[in-house]
């Protein structure tokens, strides 16, 4: 049986070190299976899960490779959003760290093209970034691909269904054959094969078990009726009491109309899909992730990335067709060593949507009656936080200790009373208990953080 040990692979001294460093001792299956395969420069198709750790599978491969001395782009890691490719640079520098003068690059939409242009014109060894902004960098000339080494596509079902198509078979034209190109997916529907064919030589193919231990998710399916289906959400909020919760939706109406549905229902809910501007997505986002929004209602598309530590309800709406979606949604729960719950309304119209997934993941479900709910008609979920926007950020050089300083020793606010802080490059969010949001604005009124006004309002 083959070590799973990181320092039984032919890594440089350097990089083992630092995985210790990190804590990175043991290798997760899906490193186990494709890290030997990625070091021996193998073309690989990897369906695996989020957090099942590929980001640190393919970063491994990238940095093994990677000639310091020439700073050319040698390495490309296409994701489907933002936060994602930030996610993904942020773990790739961390492992860069034992390598001196690597140079990496975000290349993302919301940014402008100017200054992303004059970064690359020093150089750089890899470049992390979204399909889209790829496409524009290529076209204006302001982008190499010509020594590409590595081709990465992260979660590319999903660029797959944000439409990148068209965009990725761009990318692969302005890079040279001989390259090793990664792909890895949650699920792998006939557009991931033809893409395959299409780009990739001879490749190797791990499935990862994407399955889940009975004991660590706790699975209930209630039959309603189309009719009822609101109400039995309703239900199910009344009866187990979440304090976060994800809903998932099949469309972006929906996403609107089961969140609108809910805040009727004095539930704190917010939508997330497709149709949100880049900002609007960034502060549902921050909301969800600060606690002050505690029900997000999301299409797969739009949550997927999504990365909350501790979830401890999933709802399904509405099952999905593909029971490989169904197992990424309530994979969401049940992290940690917690223990999660994954509720699933359905008609009878949709049982064979649970049929399928009784044999994907070889389980018998019981059907349960919305009458066994018990209700409370004095129900409400609202946030224990709001979330402050202030308008400076990183390129204002904030810090989370320059907003600490002022709102605890200026402003008066106890520690406790102040959340978490996420500073984008304009702006930076702040959650506050709600019964101090009233003092903290009082206080940017008139109040200065590093020695300057700032403005800040409420997001609601």
């Amino acid at each position: 049986m083959p070590s799973k040990q990181f320092s039984s692979l032919k890594l440089s001294s350097a990089l083992i070190d630092n995985l210790d460093s990190m804590g990175y001792h043991s290798m997760t299956p899906v490193q186990a299976e494709s890290l030997p395969h990625i070091l021996q420069e193998k073309d690989l198709i990897v369906q695996a899960k989020t957090g099942s750790g590929k980001t640190a599978a393919f970063g491994l491969g990238i940095l093994d490779g990677i000639n310091p001395r020439f700073f050319g782009v040698q390495a490309l890691v296409l994701c489907p959003t933002r936060e994602l490719a930030d996610q993904v640079a942020k773990e790739l520098r961390t492992l860069a760290r034992s390598i001196p003068n690597i140079k990496l690059v975000v290349l993302c939409g919301g940014k402008p093209l100017r200054a992303q242009a004059d970064s690359l014109e020093h150089g750089a060894h890899i470049v992390v970034g979204t399909p889209g902004r790829i496409k524009d960098h290529l076209s204006r000339e302001t982008l190499d691909l010509h020594q590409l080494e590595m081709l990465v596509l992260d979660e590319a079902d999903r660029m797959l269904d944000m439409g990148f198509q068209d965009e990725i078979q761009h990318i692969v034209r302005n890079t040279r054959r001989n390259r090793q190109t990664l792909l890895f997916s949650a699920t792998y529907p006939k557009a991931i094969k033809k893409m395959c064919n299409d780009i990739l030589l001879n490749p190797l193919t791990i499935k990862v078990d994407a399955q889940h231990e009975t004991n660590v998710i706790k699975q209930h399916f209630y039959e309603t009726t189309e009719k009822q289906r609101p109400d039995s959400l309703l239900g199910i909020f009344e009866h187990y009491y979440p304090e976060s919760a994800v809903v998932f939706c099949r469309t972006k109406i929906q996403c609107d109309e089961v969140a609108y549905w809910l805040q009727d229902h004095d539930i704190d809910a917010l939508a997330l899909h497709g149709d949100l501007e880049q900002r609007e997505r960034d502060q549902v986002l921050v909301r969800f992730a600060n606690k002050s929004c505690p029900v997000l209602v999301a299409t797969d598309v739009a949550a997927r990335g999504l990365d909350i530590k501790s979830l401890e309800v999933v709802i399904n709406y509405e099952l999905p067709h593909d029971p490989e979606v169904y197992v990424h949604r309530i994979g969401r729960t049940g992290r940690a060593g917690a223990i999660g719950l994954a509720m699933s309304l359905y008609t009878n119209e949709e049982v064979s949507r649970i049929i399928a997934i009784e044999d994907y993941e070889e389980f018998s479900s019981q059907s349960e009656s919305t009458d066994t709910l018990k209700r409370d008609s004095n129900y409400r979920l609202q946030a224990s936080m709001s979330t402050l926007q202030i308008d400076a950020g990183k390129k204002n050089k904030m810090r989370p200790s320059d907003l600490l300083g002022a709102l605890t020793k200026d402003a008066g606010l106890a520690g406790k009373q102040i959340g978490k802080i996420d500073i984008f490059d304009v702006f930076t969010y702040v959650a506050i208990e709600r019964n101090a949001i009233r003092k903290a604005l009082n206080y940017f009124k008139n109040g200065k953080v590093k020695g300057r006004n700032v403005r800040a309002r409420e997001i609601r």
